[in-house]
């Protein structure tokens, strides 16, 4: 969490959610002071704990509709929405997906997705670096996704405070690109140990770049034993269909709804 700035608390900053053309909008003004250690640690408990109390309000929303949510994480450039764009064109033939889009600024990216062929959603942030649980319960309402639709959560690019907030979802990917060397697992351990799978793209660049997948793997799996890496290209498409298919087999696992989840519940709890 970023305990300098105080982005992950509620009420320290201004957050949009754009859909459609329709806004909604909420301004929060104040920013923390400096505290000793021991004020932020308990800051970054109650902040947490917060938000962790959302995310499974929202798991179990999303849980009696059976729509499967996928939080998309990396650091800016690495094509998380290029291949969301591929991804929707791939299955919107036969399942509706509907995307949160995660940036500081502007609405390009959700424009993006609409023209891709999606129903997207922008949460613009401001000064935050991430999403939370009460960003994507907001955003939710907005989107109104049908029951059985793919969700996914675009979140701002940054790899570190995205991998502390859970908002909800079923699974973490992280996305990273072959432009940006293999040690990131090294120099992101809690990303990658909250990764539920690690994207490789623009494989089609690796005989230009200084690149090693077996290394990226290894300091991966380091950190979470047995993570799936896929390599792929979203320009040229080479491996998407491994992605698809993991896609396929997560989604079978929420067919059903969770025990215990109310039928008609709102999204806010």
């Amino acid at each position: 969490m970023c305990v300098t700035c105080g982005c992950g608390e509620a009420g320290d900053q201004g957050v949009r959610v754009t859909a459609l053309g329709e806004h909604e909008h909420e301004q929060v003004h104040g920013h923390p002071h400096a505290h000793p250690a021991v004020d932020t640690l308990v800051l970054e408990e109650r902040v947490l704990a917060r938000n962790d109390h959302l995310a499974e309000h929202v798991r179990a929303w999303l849980a009696v509709r059976r729509i499967l949510a996928v939080n998309l994480m990396s650091s800016p450039g690495s094509g998380k929405t290029s291949l969301l764009e591929r991804t929707v064109a791939h299955l919107a033939p036969t399942r509706e997906v509907c995307v949160i889009e995660g940036d500081q600024e502007t609405t390009y990216d959700a424009e993006r997705i609409q023209r891709a062929g999606a129903r997207a959603v922008q949460v613009n942030t401001g000064a935050g670096c991430h999403l939370d649980a009460g960003m994507v319960q907001r955003a939710l309402e907005a989107l109104a996704p049908d029951a059985g639709s793919l969700l996914f959560v675009e979140n701002v690019g940054n790899l570190v405070c995205p991998a502390l907030f859970d908002v909800g979802e079923h699974a973490k990917v992280v996305v990273i690109s072959v432009t940006e060397g293999d040690d990131k697992p090294l120099k992101y351990p809690h990303m990658f140990r909250a990764a539920d799978l690690v994207v490789v793209n623009k494989t089609d660049l690796l005989p230009y770049v200084d690149f090693d997948v077996d290394a990226l793997t290894q300091r991966a799996r380091s950190l979470h034993p047995g993570v799936t890496v896929l390599p792929l290209s979203v320009r040229t498409g080479d491996g998407t269909d491994d992605w698809y298919a993991w896609l396929d087999r997560l989604a079978s696992t929420h067919d059903t709804p969770r025990e215990g989840a109310v039928h008609g519940a709102a999204v806010r709890p």
